[in-house]
């Protein structure tokens, strides 16, 4: 496994040359912002931890102590990261993240659950376990959401306690409009900001 690079004090780095969950940026958003597709994807996954076992046999590296993989313009932190890799170790296949599980999405959108699955043929995560995702006052909760990044769709279920909640905002159009011969922050800004 080649690709395995800069350790940094107690941080451990994966660098690989696929996509891994919802991750975030390392440099800043471009002007004009697409899709999650197959470009993103090409994008390297970077992955600091505290400690990290490889096990070459079964394809699995496993990420433990304050997890935070970042890919392009998304970021997904967690206490446990397992990713799975394909016969090569080249390619991440899926992972799976457990403990405080928070991903922020190229578009924005902030989720939490307890646990997160990523399945990279897909292209599709699941939040499960008490899942929530918001953008801006936009939220939405249930037992289970799914998150088909390459169609921009999503599917939220409810769980035997709770049915599936959202509470969605109109858009303040005044936000876009010029005021006083001047463009507002909002109208200005051609690509999503994130705070990670």
């Amino acid at each position: 496994m080649s690709r395995l690079a800069a350790l940094a004090g107690a941080a451990m780095v994966l660098t690989l040359p696929v996509a891994a969950a919802a991750q975030a940026p390392a440099k800043p958003a471009e002007p004009a912002r697409k899709l999650q597709g197959k470009d993103d994807r090409a994008q390297p996954v970077t992955v600091d931890a505290d400690k990290m076992e490889r096990f070459g046999k079964e394809g699995l590296v496993v990420f433990t102590g304050t997890v935070v993989a970042r890919q392009n313009n998304s970021v997904q932190y967690a206490d446990r990261m397992e990713v799975y890799l394909d016969e090569r170790g080249g390619r991440i296949l899926r992972t799976v993240s457990t403990g405080s599980v928070r991903i922020i999405t190229h578009d924005c959108r902030t989720g939490t659950a307890r646990r997160a699955e990523y399945h990279d043929l897909e292209q599709r995560v699941v939040l499960l376990g008490n899942a929530r995702v918001w953008q801006d006052d936009n939220v939405v909760s249930g037992e289970s959401i799914t998150i088909f990044l390459s169609q921009d769709r999503s599917v939220v279920q409810g769980g035997r306690q709770e049915r599936v909640k959202a509470v969605f905002y109109p858009k303040d159009e005044k936000k876009d409009e010029k005021k006083d011969g001047q463009v507002t922050a909002a109208a200005r800004s051609s690509s999503p900001t994130c705070e990670n």
